[in-house]
């Protein structure tokens, strides 16, 4: 049985469940993930020696049967609905990370919208901003 997480831990295994669908994280992703938790408000509490051992739980619980699943909802139970967007936002962060974004990480990013009952119009809003803070010529 795993135990709640934490609206920190939510948000971390999104974005450790982001990075791991393909089935390898990359260095981009990864720094991702700590630029991430470094610069945003809500991490502003957090103690950010614990990210390797959250992450590393994250990657065990995705490694069991039904991994996916339980770790989606997981982080819908922990995310209050304010943080559902950043959510929705970290796991984008990290989709970008890398400047393509595969089918399966499409895939994920669906179901991630769906678990967290984001609206169309909140999605789309959510992904224009990535995109154009990730923009590159």
């Amino acid at each position: 049985m795993t135990d709640p997480l934490n609206h920190h831990e939510a948000l971390i295994y999104v974005m450790v469940t982001m990075a791991a669908v393909d089935r390898a994280m990359s260095d981009a992703e990864f720094a991702r993930i700590g630029e991430t938790v470094s610069a945003l408000p809500v991490f502003d509490d957090f103690e950010t020696d614990s990210l390797v051992s959250v992450a590393s739980a994250c990657g065990d619980l995705l490694g069991e049967d039904d991994g996916l699943k339980r770790a989606l909802g997981l982080i819908r139970g922990a995310l209050p609905e304010p943080l559902r967007e950043t959510a929705y936002a970290c796991a984008l962060e990290v989709a970008a990370a890398d400047l393509d974004v595969p089918d399966v990480e499409t895939r994920l990013l669906e179901m991630i919208a769906d678990t967290l009952e984001l609206d169309q119009l909140t999605k789309v809003a959510i992904e224009r901003g990535i995109r154009a803070r990730n923009m590159v010529l």
